[in-house]
């Protein structure tokens, strides 16, 4: 539909299943008390070859590659579970629903495609273009006003693209499109069509506004062709087949991590780990905090490019009802509401599970917003929207799951972007290994693939062969 824009859901805590996050929010008082007393006592040192930080999708797979090599790998992992952001809820008595990454982004050629198949799991495809869209009363698009919308679309960011090219600096997506729509003479519901074809196609796409997204270079990466598939088994049993032999240490919080001519020393809350080289998976949320702290710090290109990328996020509502009320024979389900990028988008659980589940996801800033609202609130506000489609009468939700990625400390977000300013070479530094002892890997240090699980994994793959290159 639109050129160079693919599909990339990658990821996003929920109010159950948060509960990492919750331990890691109780009171300052409680906190600095504990840390207090932990570091009082004497912390037992585990010695190995190579260290791992993070069982993520990148952490995993270079500690397979490692120790498929001769190596002596630990893996620490500061969650009480493995997979990062590909995290699968079973809560719900025969639903396996993930609440961060959902899709294998292009099965043609895709190293996700093999594990899939070494391991015989079950996919199945989406189909973007069976999507039924209603507008702010309700009623669905037309077929014609769909393809009116898709061409005023393309014309948009082609439009701004070329103006971008004339500018001497980079400015957001956002001031490209309002260039081009100053000139135009649109109606208020065609703007309302326009808004939503913005977020549902680019916003959802990146985790990014696209008032902070990138014109010159925020559509980055290249792509695997073969359409997309998700898992209705849940995308963890890849992760956790991959993991299998793996010695991985679940609750262990990395706080500090020192190098030099002796090795690599990571101190986590209640440990102290010692290698000879030590591969860093550490989200681009957390490393923006820096509430991981490196000795002697890292170096400046590097705190540089970290500042300059963005780390943007999508946000995950899944709402159980008594029965499937809406139109289950569509893959997708689309909104253009009032105001632009509020539950814009639904995926339809149903088709994939026969669980009469739906799936809304919300992106950048009003992502960000519903954040700071309690789970009541945020699921009145998404039964308020299905309801101006479907009726008053529709069900009340007898279940939900809500994800807050942003507010997570293990995550700082869902996955990355490159907003103005930043560029494909803030992300070459951020993987560059530094004193041949700390080896980054992560979606956010890949060019190919940024923001995927696919270059997650790869990057991983790459991390490892670097340190097998020594």
């Amino acid at each position: 539909m639109i050129p160079n824009i693919h599909r990339r859901h990658f990821l996003k805590v929920s109010s159950l299943a948060s509960l990492s996050a919750l331990l890691w929010s109780f009171s300052l008082t409680e906190r600095a008390s504990a840390e207090e007393t932990a570091s009082s006592q004497p912390k037992a040192v585990t010695t190995t070859e190579i260290l791992v930080i993070g069982a993520g999708a990148a952490g995993i797979s270079a500690a397979r590659a490692l120790q498929d090599d001769g190596y002596e790998v630990i893996v620490l992992e500061a969650r009480s579970r493995i997979g990062g952001r590909v995290w699968t809820d079973r809560s719900w008595p025969g639903a396996a629903l993930d609440m961060g990454a959902s899709w294998i982004h292009g099965i043609k050629g895709n190293p996700l495609t093999e594990l899939v198949k070494k391991f015989a799991l079950k996919t199945l495809p989406t189909d973007y273009d069976s999507l039924l869209t209603y507008n702010p009363q309700g009623r669905p698009l037309t077929d014609a006003t769909r393809h009116k919308l898709d061409t005023r679309l393309e014309e948009v960011l082609a439009e701004a693209a070329a103006w971008g090219e004339e500018l001497d600096e980079d400015v957001s997506l956002q001031a490209g499109i309002d260039h081009v729509l100053a000139k135009w003479d649109l109606s208020r519901q065609e703007r309302l069509e326009l808004d939503y074809a913005v977020n549902t196609t680019i916003e959802h796409e990146f985790a990014a506004d696209a008032a902070e997204f990138s014109l010159w270079y925020g559509d980055e990466g290249e792509t695997f062709g073969g359409g997309d598939v998700i898992f209705p088994g849940g995308y963890d049993q890849i992760f956790r087949r991959l993991a299998q032999g793996l010695d991985i240490r679940l609750n262990q919080p990395v706080q500090k991590i020192e190098y030099g001519r002796a090795g690599v020393k990571i101190t986590t809350h209640n440990a102290v780990f010692e290698a000879e080289r030590a591969v860093v998976t550490l989200p681009l949320g957390v490393l923006k905090t820096g509430t991981v702290s490196f000795a002697p710090a890292l170096p400046g290109s590097k705190t540089a490019a970290i500042r300059r990328l963005g780390m943007g996020l999508l946000n995950k509502t899944y709402l159980r009802f008594p029965e499937a009320f809406w139109d289950d024979a569509h893959d997708l389900l689309g909104y253009i509401g009032e105001r632009k990028g509020e539950w814009a988008e639904w995926l339809n659980i149903y088709k994939y599970t026969g669980q009469p589940v739906l799936l809304g996801f919300n992106a950048g800033r009003y992502g960000r917003q519903l954040e700071k609202l309690s789970d009541g609130q945020i699921v009145g506000a998404a039964v308020k929207t299905l309801r101006t489609i479907y009726g008053d009468d529709i069900p009340d939700p007898t279940a939900w799951l809500i994800t807050r990625w942003a507010s997570d400390p293990l995550a700082g977000g869902s996955y990355s972007y490159l907003p103005p300013g930043a560029t494909e070479a803030d992300r070459e530094t951020l993987a560059e290994p530094v004193a041949e002892q700390l080896f980054f890997a992560g979606e956010a240090t890949s060019t190919d693939y940024p923001a995927t699980v696919h270059g997650a994994l790869l990057s991983g793959r790459r991390a490892a062969a670097e340190i097998g290159e020594l």
